[in-house]
C-alpha cells in the first residue's frame, strides 16, 4: 500500500544520545520530522518509526492493534540502544501513551520522557457505546488537523477507525493500570487549550506517576498537534534541554 507523503519513517545517525520520537492515533512520522531534525542537527541519534497501519488508508489501521505498534517501538528503541548510551522517549498524543509504556516496560533503559498532549483516556460521551460500535461500524469522522497556526495540515486520516479506537482504549487501561511503574524523568507539555485530549489526562498523569523528576510546561498557543504549530519550538528546545539534563549529556544549543 502506498504511503502518504511524508508517512515515511525518519532515521539520524547522530551521538551517544538517543531520541525515539512516536506519532499519535491516525498520524504519521511527518508530524514528528521538524522535531526529529531539530534533535539530529543538534547531534542527536534519532529514530521515528511509522507505526503498523499508519500512513497509509485508514481500513489498515483497523487490521492493528495496540500491541502492534508498540511492538514497533519497542524495535526502534532496541535500535537505538544498540548505538547509543543513552535514550530519551518522546510522544505525542497516543505516542505519549506508547512513551508510557516503555517507562513501564524498559524503564532500566531509558532516561526519560517526554510527553505532548499525552492521553490515558478518554471524556467523550459515545466512548461507552465504542465496544459494541467498533463490532459493526468501520469508522468515525477524523480527529486529525487540530492545529491553530494557519495552512498546517497533519497529513492524518480522515476517519477515525473503530476497531483500532478501542484496542487503543485497551492500551490506556494497561498504562493506567501500572503507572506507578514510571519512575523515570518526565517533561510534560500540555496546549491549554485541546480539542482532541483532554486536560484531565495531563494532569491524572502527573499526579500518578511515582516519578520525582517532573517539569510541566503549558503550551499557550497551540491546539492538539503542538509538534506543527506555534509552541514548536519551544517544544523542540525544552526537549533537547531535558535530553541534555537527565543524559548529563554536552549538547549544542542545549542550557545545562
Amino acid at each position: 500500500m502506498p504511503l502518504l507523503p511524508g508517512a515515511e519513517p525518519f532515521t539520524a545517525t547522530g551521538g551517544s544520545v538517543g531520541a525515539l520520537l512516536i506519532h499519535g492515533f491516525t498520524g504519521s512520522p511527518f508530524s514528528m520530522r521538524p522535531w526529529g531534525e531539530f534533535l539530529a542537527e543538534a547531534g542527536l541519534s534519532v529514530e521515528a518509526p511509522r507505526l503498523p497501519g499508519h500512513g497509509t488508508r485508514w481500513q489498515d489501521m483497523n487490521l492493528t492493534r495496540w500491541d502492534d505498534w508498540y511492538a514497533e517501538v519497542d524495535r526502534s528503541l532496541t535500535v537505538l540502544k544498540s548505538r547509543c548510551e543513552h535514550v530519551v522517549v518522546m510522544g505525542l498524543s497516543m505516542g505519549g501513551s506508547l512513551a508510557l509504556r516503555v517507562a513501564e516496560q524498559r524503564g532500566a533503559d531509558i532516561a526519560g520522557i517526554v510527553l505532548v498532549n499525552p492521553a490515558v483516556h478518554s471524556e467523550r460521551a459515545d466512548r461507552h457505546l465504542l465496544p459494541l460500535a467498533q463490532r459493526v461500524i468501520p469508522s468515525f469522522p477524523g480527529i486529525g488537523n487540530d492545529i491553530k497556526k494557519p495552512g498546517q495540515d497533519e497529513r492524518g486520516y480522515d476517519r477515525l477507525p473503530l476497531k483500532a479506537a478501542y484496542s487503543l482504549s485497551k492500551l490506556w487501561e494497561l498504562v493506567r493500570n501500572d503507572i506507578s511503574r514510571v519512575s523515570t524523568p518526565i517533561l510534560l507539555l500540555h496546549s491549554a487549550t485541546d480539542h482532541v485530549v483532554e486536560p484531565s489526562n495531563s494532569a491524572w498523569i502527573l499526579a500518578n506517576v511515582r516519578s520525582t523528576d517532573v517539569t510541566e510546561i503549558v503550551l499557550h498557543d497551540s491546539y492538539h498537534v503542538a509538534t506543527l504549530d506555534n509552541d514548536a519550538p519551544l517544544i523542540f528546545n525544552s526537549s533537547l534541554e531535558f535530553t541534555a539534563r537527565v543524559t548529563g549529556a554536552s549538547l549544542p544549543n542545549a542550557s545545562n
